[in-house]
């Protein structure tokens, strides 16, 4: 999983400043967005330095002052966390080290509140060591609502071009074409200038292809695909689309109505105004396909992606701990195993009416998050969730075990519900694979000393159960080697686990057909694209399994589905062109279902009949039948080896037939 975390792309082409579509930037407007630009949750991640209990001691404070982050072993885009903030020390504050020490002069005593009978203060709590025994917790039982793996018949082939079409449905091809046709009558209607043709469903194909070619083959410019001058001697896409063709449609491409969207444009500035209106028919078409056409397996994973861009509109984000700094945010659940993207939302800021709605005490981005991405009732029970330090809480856990649903995370000390005793802590200077853990109910704190401390909460592993991993450890002659080294249960499940949607985010990194755009909902198309693309990928490599065959690799999964675009493309022109029908061309049909059925008399033979009759006196007129007849004329004609009536009475040597032979006209059977 590392190697492949490890080739994830941190740079991507950005988006310029789109006038129509800007909105005033307010990344960093409050001390709630300046703490969520450092994945800090403001209503969670508790200031210890207001906090009242005279009996708290902070843990011991690091000489550099780092961040606590997840292991480096876990993935190699691991987050830093918020720094501890240790209380104050001052005249009339107490030495702030937990000895009880309050305000006033040298030698009096200290004011410190009495417990009632029955109360243990924080610090008759302790850390256990790795020695001591834990409980086993109650893990709910795994009863997903599904068979885990796709929801599609596996007993079938599934072309790629078939499984993409589960995402990209025909209802929204043809709704992103019709509102691609209005959008370009529009532009033409306020000016502008080129040529426009409009889109049909096999244009639509080749522009499809033509975009998943941009993801295979990387070149400066876009327009260097249709250049003939060495080295752009590129075959495709110039024998299937010129560039001026694709131009028009990439500038009129627009996915949501034209009408309903002016309508959205005047409610700007009040609560009704919908800032993913524009996204919103194929934004939603794809969240439901994500969700009805996979069941995940046990473990699944949280995490947030960015999708680069800098364009000024007012729900871009900035996170200087992700490789793509600036973009829009969007949160993401995905399977831990074949990291399928399952369930997702693009984030647009604070919602106050989210607030409202859930409740006087607002729970956090770290908790509603995790809550709007969980779907129960498709799910089902018994899932254990991976989350990292951003949004792991006693609160969220424990909201999450009322759903018959585990979960485990690295948490921050800071956190409410953390505990806060530093009674048998790990020592100032710890070796690797010391460990200390505490159990507060269903809840397991453990601190573990990797390359650094890590800490993690859990609702479903014990304490330590032996497992270990191998690590680089110092041998006393001053070499390094490799060595197992002691991990808590929460710890090695977290490292195995946690890289769902960072498995996600390298496959669609690899061929990311994502480029440069004036239009920020295109950036979307771009990305929704990309989803629709691996998990048309990932319902390949189910289906190849369940036949025992080996499936294609990825890259090769996109040039068979390039291929298949344009062919269906072909196909669907193919079908459009007038083809001859029996009401329109001569063509020879039999009257019956075999060569006795229905004859009739034939019209080339009984005018010749009636000529020889006419020179030759006493002639007997033969009746000369068929079964033969000519499906335009409807008239009835010899057709056998040695008389080809039907070929004589339509003229010998045209190359089309048609009826103008006039030389022996037909006669009434």
């Amino acid at each position: 999983m590392a190697e492949i975390l490890a080739e994830i792309q941190g740079g991507s082409d950005v988006d310029f400043a789109d006038s129509s579509d800007s909105e005033s930037n307010n990344d960093a407007g409050s001390e709630e967005e300046a703490l969520f630009t450092l994945r800090m949750d403001p209503v969670h991640d508790s200031d210890h330095e207001g906090d009242e209990d005279a009996d708290y001691a902070p843990p011991p404070r690091s000489s550099s002052r780092r961040r606590l982050v997840r292991s480096a072993s876990a993935s190699s885009s691991s987050r830093s966390s918020s720094p501890d903030r240790l209380p104050k020390r001052g005249r009339g504050r107490g030495c702030g080290r937990g000895h009880g020490c309050g305000p006033g002069r040298k030698g009096q005593a200290s004011k410190r509140p009495k417990l009632a009978a029955g109360d243990f203060g924080p610090q008759q709590e302790q850390w256990r060591t790795k020695e001591e025994p834990d409980v086993e917790p109650a893990t709910p039982r795994f009863e997903p609502k599904h068979p885990p793996g796709p929801k599609i018949d596996t007993t079938v082939d599934w072309s790629p071009l078939s499984l993409f079409k589960l995402f990209f449905s025909s209802s929204s091809l043809h709704s992103i074409i019709n509102n691609t046709n209005a959008n370009a009558a529009r532009r033409l209607a306020q000016g502008s200038k080129y040529k426009w043709s409009p889109l049909s469903v096999d244009s639509f194909y080749i522009f499809l292809s033509i975009i998943l070619f941009f993801g295979l083959v990387r070149v400066p410019s876009r327009a260097d695909f249709w250049r003939r001058e060495w080295p752009y001697q590129f075959v495709f896409p110039k024998s299937s689309m010129s560039r001026d063709r694709f131009e028009a449609i990439f500038w009129s491409l627009h996915l949501s109505d034209v009408a309903e969207d002016e309508e959205n444009e005047r409610k700007r500035g009040t609560p009704q105004f919908d800032r993913l209106f524009k996204i919103k028919p194929l934004y939603g078409e794809i969240v439901n396909a994500c969700n009805s056409l996979f069941q995940p397996y046990q473990n699944i994973t949280i995490d947030e992606r960015m999708e680069a861009s800098k364009a000024r509109i007012g729900f871009r984000q900035y996170m200087k701990d992700k490789p793509t700094k600036f973009g829009y945010k969007l949160f993401i659940l995905a399977d831990s195993q074949t990291g399928y993207t399952f369930n997702f939302f693009v984030y647009q800021g604070k919602d106050e009416s989210k607030v409202k709605q859930r409740g006087q005490k607002e729970e956090g981005l770290s908790v509603t998050s995790v809550m709007d991405l969980m779907r129960f009732d498709i799910l089902g029970k018994g899932y254990h969730l991976y989350v990292d330090n951003f949004y792991s809480s006693p609160l969220l856990f424990n909201k999450l075990a009322k759903n018959h649903t585990a979960a485990c995370g690295t948490i921050r000390t800071n956190r409410e519900g953390f505990t806060k005793t530093t009674n048998n802590n790990l020592p100032k200077k710890p070796e690797r694979g010391d460990m200390r853990w505490i159990r507060k109910g269903n809840l397991l704190f453990a601190r573990w000393m990797d390359t650094k401390v890590v800490n993690v909460c859990s609702t479903f592993q014990k304490a330590y159960s032996g497992a270990t991993v191998l690590r680089r450890v110092k041998r006393p002659d001053g070499h390094w080697h490799r060595a197992p080294v002691d991990v808590p249960d929460a710890c090695r499940d977290y490292n195995i686990n946690m890289g769902g949607v960072d498995l996600s985010d390298a496959l669609i990194h690899y061929y990311s057909v994502h480029g440069k755009t004036m239009r920020w909902y295109k950036t979307f198309f771009y990305h929704f694209i990309d989803i629709a693309v691996v998990n048309s990928y990932i319902l390949h490599k189910a289906v190849s399994s369940s036949h025992n065959q080996t499936p294609m690799s990825h890259k090769h999964f996109r040039e068979v589905l390039m291929r298949e675009m344009v062919e269906q493309a072909k196909a669907l022109v193919a079908e459009a062109t007038p083809r001859p029908s029996l009401t329109n061309t001569c063509m020879p049909v039999f009257r019956g279902s075999t060569g006795t059925q229905d004859r009739r008399k034939c019209v080339v033979c009984a005018a010749k009949e009636r000529e020889k009759a006419k020179q030759t006196p006493g002639y007997k007129i033969k009746d000369m039948k068929t079964p033969v007849y000519c499906s335009k004329c409807n008239v009835s004609h010899c057709l056998v080896p040695d008389r080809n009536c039907f070929l004589e009475y339509h003229g010998m040597g045209l190359q089309k037939w048609a009826c103008c032979w006039q030389a022996i006209p037909p006669t009434p059977l």
